[in-house]
């Protein structure tokens, strides 16, 4: 008799618990939600973040707490969310490195991207461009690939460093043309930018925002989008595919994430309100500004598009036997 009270005892313990459990997720968020930032104040994360911080706190009824926790590509921050309590209560914005390319390119992680996290929704996507120093006479990327076969010895790529989507994409650029054009890295964008105006390097792959401004003013000359279709940023500019490099694609992107085993409830809620944050227009505005497109996805298609990306750089990052330290 005492063993069956026992087990009576437990099971409405455990009826108990879970309807706790059950009202806690269905009065979601009743507490304020850390939001964390795998980048430093200032950049297009951050900026992203703190334009989307008003919505979401309407939406959610609690205070969204930005904390910054940059480093290692964006590792550093995307641990801290994977260790996290699955609760809903601390969530990150993770960019294609740390979700998806570095698993590949380091010989550690501290975290599996796939069994440690846990999609909400997809962000934004920022697509890179090919520019040539103005003098430069082609207009595509495949005359960029017609001068570095004429000419090896003065052909090069820069890009924004090792390891970055620029990096990577440009080694993809190498795999499909079938080519070695030697790659220069950079410490980011504009020091690249930079040295193509200045002539030192006949090309570079960088990003839209740091580029936009020298190439609408004629000092330096676009080739080629990396993204499938042309972007709005830059109308005029054909993509790598119509420059003759046939299912070319590379963009840059961000994901939020959560830690694995955060109740569905709970994710749905998130992707709820940051997908209706996406669709607003000012946000959309603020968005498109910083050189980027609002791409709000569900859970599953998040999870698919990683899934995809982080076979397809694994394949370039073996043959192109790139790889980084911890």
């Amino acid at each position: 008799m005492r063993a069956f009270m026992r087990l009576c005892a437990m099971a409405v313990a455990a009826h108990l618990g879970m309807t706790g459990l059950a009202h806690s997720q269905a009065d979601y968020p009743t507490r304020p939600i850390k939001l964390v930032v795998t980048f430093p104040p200032g950049g297009s994360t951050d900026i992203l973040a703190r334009a989307m911080q008003p919505y979401l706190e309407k939406q959610l009824g609690q205070p969204i707490v930005i904390e910054n926790r940059p480093g290692a590509g964006g590792d550093i921050g995307v641990d801290a969310v994977a260790k996290s309590t699955p609760d809903g209560y601390t969530i990150g914005i993770g960019a294609a490195g740390a979700l998806s390319v570095n698993v590949s390119l380091k010989p550690r992680m501290p975290y599996d991207p796939v069994k440690d996290l846990a999609p909400i929704t997809m962000l934004t996507a920022i697509p890179f461009v090919m520019v040539a120093e103005a003098s430069f006479p082609g207009k595509t990327v495949a005359d960029a690939l017609k001068f570095a076969k004429a000419e090896p010895q003065k052909a090069s790529i820069g890009h924004g460093g090792n390891g970055t989507a620029m990096h990577l994409s440009s080694e993809l650029f190498n795999h499909l043309a079938g080519v070695k054009i030697p790659l220069v890295p950079y410490k980011g964008s504009g020091p690249a930018t930079q040295d193509v105006l200045a002539g030192h390097i006949p090309f570079a792959i960088v990003d839209v925002p740091s580029s936009q401004g020298l190439i609408k003013q004629g000092k330096i000359k676009a080739l080629g989008v990396t993204s499938t279709k042309r972007d709005g940023h830059l109308p005029d500019v054909p993509t790598f595919i119509e420059g003759g490099l046939k299912d070319y694609e590379s963009i840059g992107w961000f994901g939020l994430i959560a830690p694995a085993g955060t109740p569905a409830p709970v994710i749905r809620k998130l992707n709820e309100a940051f997908v209706g944050a996406m669709k607003d227009p000012a946000i959309k505005e603020r968005i498109y500004a910083l050189g980027a497109e609002a791409t709000p996805s569900t859970p599953e298609q998040m999870a698919a598009f990683v899934k995809s990306e982080t076979e397809k750089w694994a394949k370039i990052i073996k043959a192109a036997g790139v790889k980084l330290s911890d």
